[in-house]
């Protein structure tokens, strides 16, 4: 547990001493020894009652020890939890004389934390088992000498060499090489990714700009093949680090429940106190000794000491969040986990996130007649001489649907701002363009082409058309293609009864409305500036209450911002995305999304059952114990029972599958 949850719950677990890190458990057994050999001794022999209290008091010793340190560091804090109370029941017992009591309260109640601790760290382990992922060493290579060093001494800009079926030491660029990559550890993808070299690596973009395909990251198990890895982040900045460290620290963020409940302790213990106070004085009131009147207020003090109410919501959360690091997820804290399992609303960006945020070619029709290998073969050698991005995507996707290579017969490419290209191809004149380009050149458009542009645009293309020596011989359209996962995803987030799912974008509302028919979005939202989406933001909080915004974390961060809860996605290698979301999708699979919307809410329902099952025992045994129906034996059994209950009903989340 983190320093920050250990004092939540008032038990700080972390002690050293003469067995290490175990001497607490040690401590506890041997309470427990000596407990059982001082029952043996009263009961089952005939020696004299002092050496059954001598073993009861070495059990006080064993189990008060780390009891009674923890409640003085409360006290000087001007605290008084469970561990306080502990100490005053069993230092209450010792006064009226019940020493066996008192220690049984003592070794269970340290035997119970001690196990506790033990069921508590194995939600831990999957934390620390992320910072275990990366090696140690490094071979770095110097022209052609190869050098292994420790990994805290790579620097920026060394290049490593990464031999097959190895874990990568560093975040960086491929160099040379191609492999295929395991990045389960990082983004929680089941299949290996294929990886390969930049083109050019002597002028880098920012890392994060850098295409995912060329990038690989810590503690990633490469494949069969050598790979040239050029470092471009220090150990204590990569990702996994970043990622270990984001996860430690997300258990210190209280989710609305975790408030709630330290709320309740606060008044609750001091209520509890001046209950007891006042019940070791009710034989004035009542006919009963003052022994009797102690033995129940101790025994109420017992039933009342909300231990498991205080471990019931921290433990599911830190389960929950250690399950979704597990799969390639960071949510940074109980409040967005719980948020998160409530919400019936979502708004997604467009571009990256339902789309593949790269423009496709979708159509290449010629028209009057002209041959459609020629019309293809004039757009290529055309096309493949901008820079534009739109022309790039004609250019790659003709060479890759249609198996054409250039042939170079296009000459004086010119961009006209707006509006397309020209150029001259076989001697003639070529424009490639919007309708207001082929306007301005004196192109007749019939009506026939104009109404196919027309539909084009509608069904949100974006359309050009292709002139040749003044007559339209083609027409092309482009589009930013919905992911293959988007529209399976969104299906299953509606049958998990997510009602309301918008899309916002700063494109045409035309193209907005065509990317939601084709993948079952329920509303889209089109032509919005980043402003525009935070107000947009703002009026579905106020229609539906929750709302999570799902974005890449870069340019939707204001709108993420003014969320319930922002979810960005591909945050692995993004330093924005890993600080502004929060929750982090590693990888840019939108699939992850219903896992996580699973996991909340089954986090939260555990989180439910844990609340109701402490609290009702607590309801429970306070007034058997009032009355006289439970021992303080029994109330401590009972109590210590409900703790272990609460803790490993929440460690079912590490198991949790969608």
């Amino acid at each position: 547990m983190s320093k920050e949850h250990s004092e939540n719950d008032g038990h700080n677990h972390e002690h050293g001493g003469i067995f290490g890190e175990k001497t607490e458990l040690y401590f506890a057994v041997l309470s427990g020894i000596f407990f059982f050999t001082g029952i043996f001794l009263e009961f089952a022999t005939d020696l004299p009652e002092k050496w059954a209290l001598y073993s009861y008091v070495v059990t006080y010793f064993f189990g008060g020890y780390f009891t009674t340190l923890e409640a003085i560091g409360k006290i000087r804090k001007g605290e008084f939890e469970i561990d306080f109370l502990m100490i005053v029941a069993a230092a209450g017992a010792a006064y009226i004389g019940s020493w066996e009591e008192g220690a049984l309260l003592l070794f269970l109640f340290s035997i119970g934390h001690a196990m506790e601790k033990y069921a508590m760290n194995k939600a831990k382990k999957s934390i620390e088992a992320l910072g275990n992922l990366s090696p140690k060493m490094a071979l770095v290579k110097n022209g052609e000498k190869v050098e292994e060093i420790l990994v805290e001494e790579l620097q920026i800009n060394d290049i490593i060499l990464i031999r097959p079926n190895t874990k990568i030491a560093a975040d960086g660029v491929i160099i040379k090489g191609f492999s295929s990559i395991n990045q389960a550890s990082i983004t929680g993808e089941s299949m290996p990714v294929d990886k390969f070299a930049i083109s050019d690596a002597t002028k880098l973009p920012e890392f994060n700009e850098i295409d995912k395909l060329n990038v690989v990251f810590t503690g990633t198990i490469n494949g069969d093949s050598a790979l040239e890895v050029k470092v471009l982040k220090l150990s204590k900045d990569s990702t996994i680090s970043r990622l270990v460290k984001m996860v430690s620290e997300v258990e210190t963020q209280k989710s609305p429940t975790q408030l709630l409940t330290k709320k309740f302790e606060k008044w609750f213990v001091p209520v509890v106190i001046i209950l007891v106070v006042s019940l070791c004085f009710a034989y004035l009131v009542i006919d009963e000794t003052s022994v009797e009147s102690i033995y129940r207020a101790i025994s109420v003090l017992v039933a009342a000491s909300p231990c498991a109410l205080a471990i019931s919501t921290p433990s599911a959360v830190l389960s929950g969040i250690s399950r979704a690091a597990k799969g390639g997820v960071l949510i940074k804290g109980g409040r967005p986990l719980e948020d998160l399992g409530s919400l019936t609303t979502i708004a997604f960006d467009k571009t990256g996130t339902l789309t593949e945020g790269k423009p496709k070619l979708t159509n290449a029709i010629p028209l009057n007649g002209f041959d459609k290998n020629e019309f293809l073969g004039l757009v290529l050698d055309v096309e493949s001489l901008s820079n534009h991005p739109l022309a790039k995507a004609i250019a790659k996707d003709i060479k890759s649907q249609y198996k054409l290579e250039t042939k170079n017969q296009a000459l004086n490419i010119k961009a006209i701002q707006g509006k397309g290209i020209g150029a001259t191809y076989k001697g003639k004149n070529v424009f490639i363009g919007n309708a207001k380009l082929m306007i301005d050149e004196n192109i007749t458009i019939d009506k026939e082409i104009s109404s196919q542009m027309e539909d084009l645009l509608n069904s949100g293309h974006t359309a050009m058309l292709v002139a040749l020596n003044e007559k339209i011989i083609g027409l092309l359209s482009v589009m930013d293609t919905p992911r293959e996962s988007a529209k399976n995803t969104l299906k299953r987030l509606k049958e998990m009864g997510i009602k309301k799912m918008i899309m916002l974008t700063g494109d045409h509302q035309n193209v907005g409305d065509s990317i939601a028919k084709q993948i079952g979005l329920t509303e889209a939202k089109g032509n919005l500036l980043p402003e525009d989406k935070v107000r947009a933001i703002q009026e579905l909080k106020e229609k539906y209450g929750k709302i999570a915004m799902v974005g890449d974390g870069v340019n939707d961060a204001p709108a993420m911002a003014n969320s319930t809860v922002g979810i960005a996605m591909g945050a692995a290698g993004s330093d924005v995305a890993l600080e502004t979301a929060d929750v982090a999708l590693m990888s840019d699979k939108i699939g992850n999304l219903p896992f996580v919307i699973g996991l909340s809410r089954k986090s939260k329902s555990i989180i439910k059952q844990n609340l109701w099952i402490s609290l009702g025992i607590v309801a429970v045994l306070i007034p058997s114990t009032l009355i006289g129906w439970a021992s303080i034996g029994m109330a401590v059994a009972i109590h210590e029972g409900s703790t272990l209950i609460v803790v490993l009903n929440a460690l079912r989340l590490l198991k949790y599958k969608e």
